[in-house]
């Protein structure tokens, strides 16, 4: 067997499993996926519970919240593959304490890629620029149409100034907490339609 096939079967297998993974985690069993009103309801929880979470864990993250122009959370984003991996996700976008719309988020990566996991993912849109830009977007890229700032928390357990003092800022958070060896560039969000 050549080099050539070999990788595209390892690869291609990689992305089955990755695919595989999403579709059996995100199963619910519910009929929210064929309900929108339940479906929304459901992604809506979600948001609370992932924003509670983000509160409660780090310091000046509800004061930089009230300050946000809007803030797109995906309360369950599941990560999987192997050596392909990819991520999805359905979230909402709030401005002012309401749901303004529903979102995806996709990603996917080549490389060390094994298992799976689940994540939170939070974006505050701290400028009105940045904020109407993602609104008006069709389709938006972090990364691409937008710096995102990673959060990170100060030796004192307060968020770094530098940071909560970008356009846009993101939150990741695992049950272990908030990670900060991460990026979300690259993620690539759409407005849902339900």
């Amino acid at each position: 067997m050549n080099r050539r096939h070999f990788v595209t079967r390892v690869a291609g297998s990689g992305l089955l499993v990755a695919t595989v993974m999403a579709a059996g985690c995100t199963t619910t069993g519910t009929s929210a996926s064929n309900d929108p009103a339940a479906k929304r309801k459901e992604i809506d929880a979600g948001v609370d519970g992932a924003l509670n979470r983000l509160y409660s864990s780090a310091n000046g993250s509800r004061e930089l919240a009230q300050r946000a122009q809007g803030i797109l959370v995906f309360p369950r984003v599941l990560a999987g593959g192997f050596i392909v991996g990819a991520e999805y996700g359905e979230g909402a976008l709030r401005s002012k304490g309401s749901t303004v719309g529903y979102y995806s988020t996709t990603q996917a990566s080549v490389g060390l890629t094994a298992g799976g996991q689940s994540k939170a993912v939070i974006i505050m849109f701290m400028t009105p620029e940045a904020y109407n830009k993602f609104v008006s977007s069709k389709g938006w890229t972090a990364g691409a149409d937008a710096n995102v700032a990673v959060a990170k928390i100060g030796a004192d357990g307060r968020l770094d100034t530098l940071t909560s003092q970008q356009p846009v800022i993101a939150f990741v958070q695992t049950n272990a907490g908030l990670m900060f060896d991460v990026s979300v560039n690259g993620s690539k969000i759409s407005k849902l339609d339900i």
